[in-house]
């Protein structure tokens, strides 16, 4: 079945609209009760994954929403969060999609925590079900690299399936006085805490794979940070690029080379990444003092550069972000 869904723009000042910085201009797009994640290029038009409904879903120039393809699993994960299909990428195997790990609600299925291609028939195929966390990908040289978040590692997928890991995260120290805030009876003068680096978004620029590191539970301010590493040569100790972020999710770069960075927002221990604290950064080629272009976002997932003048964010919360740099006059 063919499903159609109808954007509802929503006005500027309506509400508690993000806000695009001087140069751009900002269109709002809302689909109620979708959780849109995966954004990519598809000639001329948008795919996008929605992990609400498990559906894979094509924007053309109507700028009407049309699903396509299998429902995919989807569902709540074990910490509250929707999972189901996080990426959608048009490759020379078609389409292919990272689906996430198995609801909670649910038993295994075979496409679950799986890189898997789809045909124009709408017929799956598993490349590899061999992750735990499958988040985000590229496809480059005849293969993939897949960021496994639950793992902490850089995957390499060949067309046969068979996988190899280019590196592996080490957990992250912390600083204790960053951390008293959170339980000062816990956290006292001295003491370190480590967490998880969790891997999220991927990008390939330049020949080096950049990765963003989300940081784990409790999601500390100014934890999260940009690494990359070389696609051939030594993979063995990632480079920082950026550091002090507030849960980078995703990472897209401008053909100038400018790099953009998605920030998911900041966390308050007692309710959640805080509503409105998402931000879009843009980071010359120096990676030097970033530029806000997008700010009040609440949970974002994923950044896209459409064109030379367009820039697309998703959102959990059922917004699409359609930010186009204004003509120089």
């Amino acid at each position: 079945m063919i499903v159609v869904t109808d954007f509802l723009l929503l006005a500027a000042g309506a509400g508690a609209e993000p806000t695009a910085a001087p140069g751009y201009t900002l269109q709002t797009f809302n689909t109620p009760g979708a959780a849109f994640a995966g954004l990519s290029y598809d000639a001329a038009g948008l795919l996008v994954s929605d992990l609400a409904s498990g559906r894979l879903f094509r924007r053309g120039a109507d700028g009407k929403l049309v699903a396509f393809g299998p429902i995919f699993p989807h569902g709540l994960d074990v910490i509250g969060d929707p999972t189901g299909p996080y990426r959608v990428v048009r490759t020379d195997d078609g389409l292919v999609v990272a689906q996430g790990w198995t609801p909670v609600s649910s038993k295994e299925d075979q496409v679950d925590h799986a890189l898997v291609a789809l045909d124009p028939a709408g017929q799956i195929r598993v490349i590899n079900s061999d992750f735990w966390n499958p988040f985000d990908f590229v496809a480059a040289n005849g293969g993939y690299y897949v960021v496994d978040s639950a793992r902490n590692s850089i995957e390499r997928v060949l067309p046969d399936g068979s996988k190899s890991t280019l590196l592996t995260f080490r957990r992250v120290g912390q600083a204790a006085t960053a951390l008293r805030s959170l339980s000062p009876t816990e956290f006292t003068e001295g003491n370190s805490y480590e967490t998880d680096a969790v891997p999220t978004g991927i990008a390939l620029y330049g020949g080096r794979l950049y990765i963003a590191l989300f940081g784990g539970f409790p999601f500390l301010a100014g934890a999260g940070r940009i690494v990359s590493i070389p696609e051939a040569g030594d993979q063995a100790t990632p480079e920082i690029d950026v550091e002090a972020l507030n849960a980078p999710l995703d990472i897209a770069f401008e053909s100038s080379g400018e790099m953009l960075v998605l920030e998911h927002g900041t966390y308050d221990q007692k309710d959640g990444f805080r509503n409105e604290s998402g931000r879009l950064l843009k980071f010359n080629k120096m990676m030097r003092e970033p530029k806000v272009i997008l700010e009040g976002l609440t949970r974002p997932v994923s950044v896209l550069v459409w064109d030379e003048q367009r820039i697309v964010v998703s959102a959990l919360d059922g917004n699409l972000y359609i930010l186009t740099r204004e003509a120089a006059r």
